[in-house]
């Protein structure tokens, strides 16, 4: 059978350098920066001592005292990010400071006004999200090149490992996005048996994620009881703002995988993954639309007849069926029972895994409800011949 020509002309194939997509580090930023420009020393001073003024109760002083600074010195896009990283975090301490009972309810302006400005160049959103908390708060230290993290908060070792172990998660990705692009292209051209090898290491990569996740606990003002009218940023609105903070779903690697195996969630699911896309860099999220518009991998499989593709197919949707399920069993045991002990201690400055996480999960959401329903809707899409 002759591919069709007209169409490989007309459609361009997917390429990981039009996304800025490393093809090393996946959505992971290279190399971040760990230092600004001198200029900006007083943001990296307080980012440096973050955990011991917020445990101190010293930070919201030391932030009110800081000048204001305009992003304009900023100069590349690597710049921008570490400037989202320490200015996401420093907005965290200062508004959960004094804990979860007393948040800062007005974020002033020498923070607010370069926190908007850098979040609008870079098309985020003013809020610690998971592009900052892990796909840029990474680098490598010492000559074994051993990871770390650049911004903390208080949380010690825990926070630390949580963060490293999001980002190794990132990092095995990787082979599954590379995986991801030939196969889109291989459906463009009508070449099967480099689909069939395409879909084979999707699904290793996935598998890999999940052994990666066992090596395994983030805080918002929107849908968030403590803060339930949101942030006011000083000089930019008087209207309180709400975002999300950190969230896996903010992660552009499974909303990937989902568009191209053609997984549908239930209609409450699919409306809080698609706003969880606001706070990926724009374009990450440009390229799980060009996945969505791509043409279908399912429609491809059942019309070829190839029974290998179908199976094939299938073990990876059973690989990613697996990967919920841990999800979930990590949750339960992270979240919601480190939570439950938490009651009875002292309460931490910080909101550690709360009433927030408990009861309504992530992005508010019922936590163990969504991530079964996103597991079941994922086990639904099983093809079988008669489909």
């Amino acid at each position: 059978m002759e591919p069709p020509s007209q169409n490989l002309k007309t459609t361009p194939l997917l390429s990981l350098r039009r996304f800025h997509i490393s093809e090393d580090y996946g959505f992971l930023l290279p190399n971040p920066l760990k230092e600004l420009p001198d200029q900006f020393r007083p943001w990296m001073e307080i980012a440096n001592e973050l955990p011991h003024l917020i445990e101190s109760r010293q930070l919201q002083a030391r932030v009110n005292k800081m000048p204001l600074l305009s992003c304009q010195g900023l100069k590349s896009y690597r710049e921008q990010r570490l400037a989202h990283l320490v200015l996401s975090f420093i907005t965290m301490g200062y508004v959960w400071q004094e804990g979860q009972t007393q948040p800062k309810e007005v974020l002033p302006r020498n923070l607010a006004l370069p926190f908007v400005e850098v979040s609008r160049n870079l098309g985020l959103p003013p809020i610690l999200a998971h592009a900052d908390l892990v796909l840029t708060n990474w680098t490598t230290r010492n000559p074994e090149r051993n990871l770390d993290i650049i911004v903390s908060l208080p949380g010690g070792e825990s926070l630390r490992g949580f963060i490293l172990v999001t980002v190794l998660v990132e990092k095995a990705a990787v082979p599954g996005i590379m995986a991801l692009v030939q196969a889109v292209n291989a459906i463009l051209q009508h070449r099967d048996n480099s689909l069939l090898r395409a879909l084979q290491q999707l699904r290793l990569s996935i598998q890999d994620i999940t052994r990666t996740l066992g090596q395994m606990h983030s805080k918002r003002w929107k849908d968030n009881p403590a803060m339930p009218v949101g942030l006011t940023y000083e000089g930019v609105s008087t209207e309180p703002l709400k975002y999300s903070g950190g969230s896996a779903a903010q992660s552009t690697v499974l909303h990937a995988f989902d568009e191209f195996l053609g997984i549908c969630h239930s209609k409450e699911s699919a409306d809080f993954l698609h706003r969880m896309r606001e706070y990926m860099p724009p374009s990450h999220k440009a390229f799980i639309e060009e996945i969505h518009s791509a043409p279908s991998l399912r429609d491809h499989i059942l019309s070829s007849g190839n029974d290998q593709l179908l199976t094939t197919y299938n073990k990876c949707v059973e690989a990613l069926v697996e990967l919920r399920s841990y999800h979930i069993t990590v949750v339960t045991k992270y979240l919601i029972t480190v939570a439950t002990k938490a009651k009875g201690r002292k309460p931490n400055h910080l909101p550690g895994p709360s009433q927030a996480l408990e009861e309504r999960g992530t992005g508010g959401t019922v936590v163990l409800s969504f991530l079964k329903s996103v597991r079941d809707k994922t086990l639904e899409a099983i093809l079988h011949q008669s489909d």
